[in-house]
This record gives C-alpha cells, sequence and structure tokens, in this order.
C-alpha cells in the first residue's frame, strides 16, 4: 500500500505523462485527465487487485474508463505500474502505436475495456459487475464518468440495471469537474442534484473531494461495506488540476500544449514531483 505521500507523488507524475503524451501526439484531452489523475493513482496502487505480469487474470478486479477520451493519465498511472514502458507515452495517437486517443482492449495491457462514445463505458461495466455474480467471483468493478456525461440517457439506463440486479461489486465513480466540451456543466445539462438522483435510482453515495486521498480511500471503503446494492462516488476535482493555467479553464477540455505551453506545464510538474521526492 503506497502512503499519502507516494500516492501525491505517483499522481504527479501521471499528469506528467498526461502532459507528454498530448504534446507529442499534437492532440488529446489533458484537462479531464488531470482532473481524474488522483482516483487513477488510488485505484490502482492501493484499491484493485491487478497484476501487471498477468494482466487477463480471471480474478482480478476490472476497471473501466467510460469518459475513454480522458485516458492519457490513465495511461501513465498503467505505465508507473509496470504494464509497459513509459516512453509509449511519447506515441500516443500516432498511427499504429499501442496507446491510442480512446482506450483499447485488444492493443493495451491493463485495459478491460474499449471505450469512447460516452455511455457506453459503464454499461460494460455493469455486464462485467454482473457475470462475476453469475460466476460467483469475487472481483469488484470500478468505472469513472465524466460529469457531462452523466447527460447521457444510457448512464442512467445502467444506473437502474446496476440497481435491479443488487449489483453491490460495482462503484461509479463520477469526475465532477465541473466543465464539458461546450461550457459549464450546470448550464449545459443542469445535473444537479446528482447525489439524490443516484440515490433515487437505488444506489448508496458518497460525495468526496476527488484530490483528497483520505476521502477517496474512506469512500472506497464504504462502497466495499455496502451490500445489496450499487455505489456512486461523486467526487468534486477541478479540471486541467496541477497545472496551472489549464486549472478551470473550458478551452483545455480537448486540445494539446503548444511548445511554450508544453514547457511551462512540464517545469511546474517537475518542480511539483522534486518537492513530493523530497518528502517521500
Amino acid at each position: 500500500m503506497a502512503d499519502n505521500a507516494q500516492l501525491k507523488l505517483l499522481a504527479a507524475k501521471a499528469r506528467l505523462g498526461a502532459i507528454i503524451g498530448t504534446y507529442h501526439a499534437k492532440s488529446g484531452h489533458p484537462g479531464g485527465s488531470l482532473s481524474a489523475a488522483d482516483v487513477f493513482t488510488y485505484l490502482y496502487f492501493n484499491e484493485m487487485n491487478v497484476n501487471p505480469e498477468n494482466p487477463a487474470d480471471e480474478n482480478r478486479d476490472r476497471f473501466v474508463l467510460s469518459k475513454g477520451h480522458c485516458c492519457p493519465s490513465l495511461y501513465a498511472i498503467l505505465a508507473l505500474k509496470g504494464f509497459f514502458d513509459w516512453d509509449e507515452l511519447k506515441v500516443l495517437r500516432h498511427v499504429g502505436a499501442m496507446l491510442q486517443g480512446h482506450p483499447d482492449m485488444k492493443k493495451t495491457p491493463g485495459v478491460d475495456m474499449s471505450t469512447g462514445s460516452l455511455g457506453q463505458g459503464v454499461s460494460a461495466a455493469c455486464g462485467m459487475a454482473l457475470a462475476g455474480k453469475l460466476d460467483k467471483k469475487d472481483y469488484r468493478v470500478y468505472t469513472v464518468l465524466g460529469d457531462g456525461e452523466c447527460e447521457e440517457g444510457e448512464v442512467w439506463e445502467a444506473a437502474m440495471f446496476a440497481a435491479h440486479n443488487k449489483l453491490d461489486n460495482i462503484v461509479f465513480i463520477v469526475d465532477q469537474n465541473g466543465l464539458q466540451i461546450d461550457g459549464t456543466v450546470e448550464e449545459v445539462g443542469g445535473l444537479e442534484p446528482l447525489d439524490k438522483k443516484f440515490e433515487s435510482f437505488g444506489f448508496e453515495v458518497a460525495k468526496i473531494d476527488g484530490h483528497n486521498f483520505d476521502e477517496i480511500a474512506s469512500a472506497l471503503a464504504k462502497a466495499r461495506e455496502t451490500k445489496d446494492k450499487p455505489f456512486a462516488i461523486l467526487m468534486k476535482t477541478v479540471k486541467g488540476k496541477g497545472v496551472s493555467f489549464m486549472e478551470n479553464q473550458v478551452g483545455w477540455h480537448g486540445k494539446a500544449c503548444n511548445d511554450e505551453e508544453f514547457k511551462l506545464a512540464v517545469k511546474e510538474l517537475e518542480d511539483e514531483i522534486a518537492r513530493l521526492e523530497a518528502e517521500v
């Protein structure tokens, strides 16, 4: 188990990996990748039963990134965990590369489901959870959604399915960074009160700070203890977290850094990594 200092260091490295990947691709989605980096870090280093030496282990926990466009920091975490080499990040989105703009379960070790069209990943995750129940397996399923993604009707079909089938082995994690491609989530879709919506669909719900590892740990512990109903974690986050000029800026939803921006972002993140390394 990694302690909080180690987790913060890993998350900072994941953010750097996301910036490196999208910069070399000259495209991608850094904003939401950075907001979700902390929960990816906690899941892969402290929560999930996964083994890079045996990525297809039938007893492993499953992870589905339903907001598939935010894979750059997930890829960085998979590299840090040992599923593939860090240098793969530098050919993100290149023709023939292992790492594409959306997760590909056929090409990328550690990816359990190909995702891209918003709303569909969470449905696949529910299928995995039901299969685990039917097969009497102990594995758990975790799926990360965007708050803008929750405007998709399929998300709520999946939520009904999870509650109806009493899938207490699945956790929906909503990255509430408040921004989507067209502006603020509140202006575009008006999701609130999101906790009451999930509760009305039969979920147990926790609301947390998605950049606080203690709160992430506590919510996931409550999820494991909850029986006969699915669990939703609504985590408030900052889009572009860790890069000052990207934070809370909707324009960084889907564009890569230019040369000057890349230098600035890398310096900020490398400075943070150096500070954290001194504390570990």
